[in-house]
């Protein structure tokens, strides 16, 4: 599923995004925003049919693909009144509408509250797990009803986003994804990842106390790591291999590649590394999205409203 109709219709496309309060919703509606999509969050469902029915026919504006946030603090949320419009709105041949429902663990969902000491909305004065019980259940049919769910549970903010890109990208003529990212080991591996270099072999800016509290995406970070007698070699031979492998996997039809570096706390070597090799394959023609998993926190990316967006 991509971003525009890759059919050629005009239907409008349309896509309810919704799901458990912490899950990424937040994080989902950025990242389609980015490819293009029109965004709309927090609306009061009940109004869908007049918003659909807002945007003229003639307009060519009006095949832009819609996404539509909401969850279960919309005011007068009603579960079985939103699969009912849908059910309605599937009927109509001027619209391709499907819904995304994101979810996530209980545990892992109150792990994220707890480290970012936020209230849960529908906790009022009890506890953030009696919230979740309450949300999940009201929440159920809407899960059961969507044809697409991504489930969080294990995703750091950057995990969802570049699933979110690799759902609903725009098809272009590159056939092939690929996605450069940086990790720290000690909050473990990456949950996908095609191939991974570990760079815990160079030195470590971290014991220097002027450089620990920069990244690697920060001038004298990046040149204490070319000092080390280690760095150009490696990196030269890292970047032929990709070179030598992303066309294998494109002729082999392949759709995305995930490239990972990763070092102890993912902020210094695995950032300077990664920025490095995703400039190199910019420079041969790929177009690589990067991303930063360790620069922010895990929790605070993913609860709503705290995505904290990598330049």
């Amino acid at each position: 599923m991509s971003g525009n109709n890759e059919n050629g219709s005009n239907k409008q496309r349309v896509l309810l995004v919704t799901g458990m309060l912490g899950a990424g919703k937040t994080t989902a509606l950025r990242v389609l925003e980015d490819l293009g999509w029109e965004i709309v969050d927090n609306f009061p469902i009940r109004l869908l049919d007049g918003l659909l029915e807002s945007t003229p026919e003639a307009d060519p504006a009006s095949t832009t693909p819609l996404a539509i946030g909401f969850d279960s603090r919309t005011r007068g949320f009603d579960p079985a009144r939103v699969i009912s419009q849908v059910k309605a709105l599937k009927g109509r041949e001027d619209i391709e509408l499907n819904t995304l429902f994101l979810d996530c663990s209980s545990q892992e969902l109150e792990r994220r509250y707890n480290e970012t000491r936020r209230r849960h909305a529908l906790a009022s004065d009890a506890p953030v797990a009696t919230g979740i019980r309450a949300e999940r259940e009201v929440m159920a049919p809407l899960r059961r009803w969507a044809e697409l769910l991504i489930d969080t549970s294990e995703f750091t903010s950057n995990d969802l986003q570049r699933v979110i890109r690799e759902r609903f990208a725009p098809a272009t003529g590159e056939a092939m994804t690929v996605t450069v990212s940086s990790f720290g080991f000690s909050r473990g591996m990456p949950p996908v990842a095609d191939l991974v270099f570990d760079m815990r072999f160079l030195d470590n800016p971290h014991w220097d106390p002027e450089l620990r509290p920069q990244t690697g995406q920060d001038a004298p970070v990046g040149d204490y790591i070319r000092k080390d007698p280690a760095f150009d070699e490696a990196f030269t031979r890292i970047r032929d291999l990709l070179l030598l492998l992303l066309p294998r996997y494109r002729a082999q039809g392949k759709a995305y590649v995930h490239i990972a570096f990763g070092c102890t706390g993912g902020r210094h070597r695995s950032v300077f590394t990664a920025e490095q090799i995703a400039l190199a394959l910019r420079e041969a023609g790929f177009s690589p999205t990067l991303l930063h998993r360790n620069l922010g926190s895990r929790a605070a990316d993913l609860l709503e409203g705290g995505l904290r967006r990598e330049k």
